[in-house]
């Protein structure tokens, strides 16, 4: 489990085809101090599992499921990336409860800079639409985030400079993807419902 909040921005050093998936080789020797071969490491918010690690860098196989599920498939060498380590038992929880299952992946909209902080418009796949609301939580990227305003095909965030400055959110452009993933409790909320009153949830 994860909090979405970012530890490091990393960096995209390889990526070796294998066919059916892609090995890839990321630098980031905060989260690589203490990896070892099994260890997850949340990459744009997806969790992937450690291979190996060397120089403070680090190699994980995506499968062809991962790559057409998230914007992974979009990466290569020289792309930046959020890391984050995964929530040890006793942490504070900084962020919310983040898993690191992309559920869908969105696009920027719009960026409307601020004095202080800047508002991004990122569009909404259809299926997610029902799990996002006004100040519910959000990953994007692996960022936890609080949407500030949830319509029909997009939401809106609001970044603080800190986020500005050390994650993707602040060098992604309108027209890049970006990963999302919903809250889970909003989905085992709509499980439980569905049982109650015998529908199923799709």
């Amino acid at each position: 489990m994860f909090t979405g909040i970012v530890e490091e921005l990393g960096e995209v050093t390889a990526v070796e085809n294998l066919g059916d998936s892609s090995r890839f080789r990321l630098r980031g020797p905060l989260v690589t101090e203490d990896a070892k071969h099994g260890d997850s490491i949340a990459v744009n918010g997806v969790c992937l599992t450690v291979v190996e690690t060397a120089a403070g860098e680090f190699t994980a196989d995506v499968m062809a499921e991962t790559l057409s599920r998230s914007s992974l498939g979009a990466l290569g060498p020289g792309s930046r990336v959020n890391l984050e380590r995964p929530m040890a038992v006793g942490d504070r929880l900084g962020g919310h409860i983040v898993q690191g299952h992309v559920d869908g992946t969105g696009t920027i909209l719009a960026r409307t800079p601020s004095e202080n902080w800047e508002i991004v418009k990122i569009s909404l796949p259809a299926p997610l639409r029902r799990y996002v609301v006004e100040k519910g939580s959000i990953t994007v990227d692996g960022v936890s985030l609080t949407v500030v305003d949830a319509g029909q095909d997009h939401f809106t965030i609001s970044l603080i400079p800190t986020t500005l400055a050390l994650t993707t959110l602040g060098i992604k452009e309108p027209g890049d993807p970006v990963n999302l993933e919903v809250d889970v409790i909003a989905k085992y909320v709509e499980r439980m419902l569905g049982a109650r009153t015998g529908e199923t949830a799709q």
